[in-house]
């Protein structure tokens, strides 16, 4: 059977004839080649998007990259907070606290994310261009609760980006480099966490359970794209939407108490994800909290390094949390803009109130708990009786509360009507002592009058009377040093007049002549101050006078003129 003409099978096709001129070997392998070219090209166009987890992520077109989880990196030299407006709009306190980050940190950068560009960066770094996870930017765009929205922004931020995220109100007491014992290695560790509550004992408390058992969240240090965080993340998108479809509300409209918000996005589910991915880590083997149960120094577990409670939770007054002097304490936590409770309120019995203010003491939470106990069996007119008592002594301590409150403000306007009665009679004082000085006949009285008004308090007439006494002792100074000094107790006298002389026919005949024109002469420059005369010894008595007249010789009297002729 013969293939026709022209097909690849017929020797005389063209394909035949390259194919008889490229090298047999060449042949087996060109396949290859080929697949290896259009691999490398491929690659090298290739836009990865957003994987979830732990992955890394090329992006572009953003201002900040995001570096991939790295066990050797090292963390980056980032520190973050978010709050309502940027640093240079901080009152006094939230900048102090805000000061010391810096000042105990000055090889880190130091940013905050406000209202006003938090979602630009969630939409930055979660949108088409970043991670793509368009469910994080519409939820967090959904959110209005100011807390959840918080609690949501750091873990985005530190999946993101990395570094140390710290509360508004927490103050650095040590630098970002003793978070790290030395005993540790940074790049065997990714993630940095301390003990808040240690009081396990209180576990299976109806109120307490959930809480008495966490680390903390205000302040903690991250790799980027942590697992944790995303788990955290994940969980709180699926926490809200459970919530949004149990009230039959869009996420906008949840309401939520305190202790949702601790399990929903705050430290409870912050201590949930972390002890998970301890467990994942683990090869599943469960770590449970009893591993941190009063420890006596830090430890590291799946990377993770867990520190004492006094590092970042010192001086709570429980969870042998010990106080801010010691060694091991790093931040300080203010609580100053912790409000948020005020929106989302705590368990408020009508009678007995709260057991948080228990703080954790063992005996208070048990007397709580017999009160209210015994509260449910009573009938419900003696639940009502409790309850309007309890009312009443609430009206009557807010009375209190307020009146006493008024008397600090009496006293407090009284104390200002002295300090402004002090003020005016300080005033009238000054302006006595400017007319003084003022109205000074010598320099004497001027210098009185000035210091007098010296110890007066500072006001600007005060400083000007004061500017121009001292400006006319200056004038007063240049004067006398321009005037020729005498010698120290040496009177100044008046020069003698010279005797006059009877006119001669001579001197008659010289005035007749016309007196010719002076010219001016050039000025002399000026003499050299001449030393006063000394003055003359006076006469001890009239006979010595007398004497002296005497042995002068008579002077000579001029001749009488002669007679016309």
């Amino acid at each position: 059977m013969h293939s026709p003409i022209g097909s690849p099978l017929t020797p005389l096709s063209p394909g035949s004839a390259i194919r008889n001129r490229i090298p047999r070997q060449i042949q087996r392998v060109l396949p290859l080649y080929i697949v290896f070219v259009v691999f490398i090209f491929l690659l090298a166009n290739l836009d990865f998007r957003g994987i979830t987890g732990g992955s890394s992520v090329v992006k572009r077109g953003l201002h900040h990259s995001v570096p991939a989880l790295s066990g050797g990196a090292k963390f980056p030299r980032k520190i973050w907070q978010t709050w309502k407006i940027g640093p240079l709009s901080f009152d006094f306190k939230d900048q102090a606290c805000a000061k010391t980050w810096t000042v105990k940190n000055p090889g880190y950068r130091y940013e905050v994310l406000t209202d006003d560009n938090d979602m630009e960066y969630v939409e930055q770094y979660f949108g088409p261009e970043g991670f793509n996870r368009v469910d994080i930017v519409d939820m967090y765009r959904e959110i209005n609760a100011k807390i959840i929205k918080a609690d949501l922004l750091r873990y985005l931020v530190m999946y993101a980006e990395g570094g140390v995220y710290a509360d508004i109100d927490v103050e650095a007491l040590r630098p970002v480099t003793r978070f790290v014992p030395e005993r540790w290695e940074e790049k065997d560790i990714d993630l940095v966490i301390g003990v808040e509550i240690d009081q396990p004992e209180f576990k299976d408390h109806p109120i307490l359970g959930p809480k008495s058992q966490s680390f903390c969240q205000w302040t903690f240090m991250a790799k980027p794209q942590h697992p944790v965080m995303m788990h955290l993340i994940d969980n709180i998108l699926q926490w809200l939407r459970d919530v949004s479809a149990k009230q039959n509300k869009p996420v906008s409209e949840l309401v939520l108490d305190f202790d949702e918000v601790l399990t929903g996005t705050g430290p409870s589910a912050f201590t949930s994800a972390v002890l998970k991915e301890m467990t994942k880590r683990n090869n599943d083997e469960q770590v449970a909290w009893d591993s941190f149960h009063s420890m006596p120094e830090s430890k590291v577990v799946s990377n993770i390094l867990v520190l004492t409670v006094e590092a970042f939770a010192a001086g709570q007054g429980h969870s042998d949390s010990g106080n801010h002097n010691s060694r091991a304490a790093l931040v300080k936590h203010h609580y100053h803009a912790s409000q948020w409770p005020a929106n989302h309120p705590r368990f408020n019995h009508p009678v007995y109130g709260e057991v948080e203010r228990c703080n954790w003491n063992d005996e208070c939470v048990k007397k709580w708990d017999a009160d209210t106990e015994a509260f449910k069996v009573l009938p419900p007119e003696e639940q009502t009786k409790l309850i309007t008592i309890k009312e009443a002594e609430k009206r009557k301590a807010a009375e209190e509360a307020q009146a006493a409150e008024q008397a600090k403000l009496a006293a407090d306007l009284k104390h200002f009507a002295e300090l402004k009665a002090a003020e005016d009679s300080k005033a009238q004082q000054q302006a006595k002592a400017l007319q003084d000085l003022q109205a000074a006949a010598n320099p004497a009285q001027a210098d009185a009058a000035a210091a007098a008004l010296q110890q007066l308090p500072n006001d600007p007439h005060k400083a000007q009377a004061l500017q121009q006494h001292q400006e006319q002792q200056q004038q007063v100074q240049e004067q006398q040093q321009q005037q020729p000094q005498l010698p120290f107790g040496v009177p100044e006298q008046p020069k003698a007049e010279e005797p006059k002389k009877e006119e001669t026919p001579q001197d008659q005949k010289a005035e007749d002549k016309p007196k010719e024109e002076e010219k001016p002469k050039d000025p002399e420059p000026p003499k050299a101050e001449e030393k006063p005369k000394e003055e003359e010894k006076k006469p001890e008595n009239k006979e010595q006078e007398l004497k002296r007249d005497e042995a002068k010789p008579e002077e000579a009297k001029p001749a009488d003129p002669a007679p016309p002729s």
